[in-house]
């Protein structure tokens, strides 16, 4: 049976709809009671209301967890989108960060870890001790996430491709920096692209083993680099350099921050300054959203702070 069929919303208890967006997004009857505030066996009596008003299963039995119906994933994205525009209307005249009790969920690496997010929380903090911040990986489901509500925000590279109906906005600005171990067998040299290419590379890869811009600038000058290690770690890709006489080039901020426990050292890259602004990225469903807006400026001041 379709889940898309024609309802008469004055008989509807508009209740399940937030009940119903977070049993999508956490899969999982238990953990969507905790998040809702409601009993184990209240969340499955609302998932039962749930499957006999739209006339389909929802969510089945998959292995160990639960599995979205076809007609659930179609329905997720809509209705975390409605629900999103439905809270920014109600509360856009009366938003106060101090008084917000919210969980936040963003995208980020170990980068961002040690760079932009501890002036993140600290702001936070002081301005909005209710708003809890959640970090959460990259994967190829980001998209999906972000699209379902299971995702409010992603710390991307302007330039990087965004999916359709997606924004962003520029909230730092950082340079790469060439890196090697103290007592490195390169370490006297004044370092051409042909000397860059003689030694193996460390590289960090969050999205999958692709050309890196790096690449396409060696290219140019007909230089080829080895990449021996990959890892979607900065701090495992510095502690490699630190440890061998692999070479990384990558963020001068986040290197700068683990040279002097780990021995390294920093120069400018040989083939020419590499700059990138850090941005952040969000999609329709949060768009309109008071606090997520407010929270993209806070963010921003803290990238001002911090590079």
């Amino acid at each position: 049976m379709k889940i898309m069929r024609e309802l008469n919303l004055s008989g509807v208890d508009l209740n399940l709809l937030p009940l119903l967006d977070a049993l999508l997004r956490r899969r999982n009857v238990t953990h969507a009671a905790q998040e809702a505030g409601l009993s184990q066996p209240a969340m499955s009596r609302a998932l039962a209301r749930l499957r006999h008003l739209l006339g389909d299963p929802l969510l089945v039995r998959d292995g160990g967890g639960l599995a979205p119906t076809p007609a659930a994933q179609a329905l997720a994205g809509p209705l975390a989108e409605a629900l999103a525009d439905l809270r920014a209307l109600l509360s856009r005249k009366d938003f106060d960060p101090a008084k917000t009790q919210r969980v936040i969920r963003i995208a980020a690496s170990d980068a961002h870890g040690v760079t932009i997010l501890p002036e993140v929380m600290a702001r936070l903090g002081r301005a909005a001790p209710g708003v809890r911040l959640r970090v959460e990986g990259y994967g190829p489901d980001l998209v999906e996430r972000m699209r379902a509500g299971r995702l409010d925000l992603a710390f991307a590279v302007a330039g990087a491709p965004l999916p359709p109906g997606a924004e962003s906005e520029v909230v730092a600005r950082d340079d790469l920096a060439l890196v090697f171990r103290r007592g490195h067998p390169g370490a006297d040299l004044a370092w051409t692209p042909e000397d860059y290419g003689r030694f193996d590379h460390a590289a960090v890869s969050l999205f999958g083993d692709e050309p890196s811009d790096i690449d396409a600038r060696l290219a140019a000058l007909g230089v080829q680099r080895r990449v021996a290690f990959v890892s979607p770690s900065f701090a495992s890709a510095l502690a490699v350099v630190a440890a061998s006489d692999l070479v990384t080039t990558l963020s001068r901020a986040v290197a700068s921050r683990h040279a002097a426990a780990y021995g390294l050292e920093l120069r400018p890259p040989p083939f020419g300054p590499m700059t990138y602004d850090l941005t952040l990225v969000w999609t329709a469903v949060r768009a309109a959203d008071p606090l997520l807006i407010w929270f993209r400026g806070l963010v921003r001041e803290a990238g001002g702070a911090v590079f």
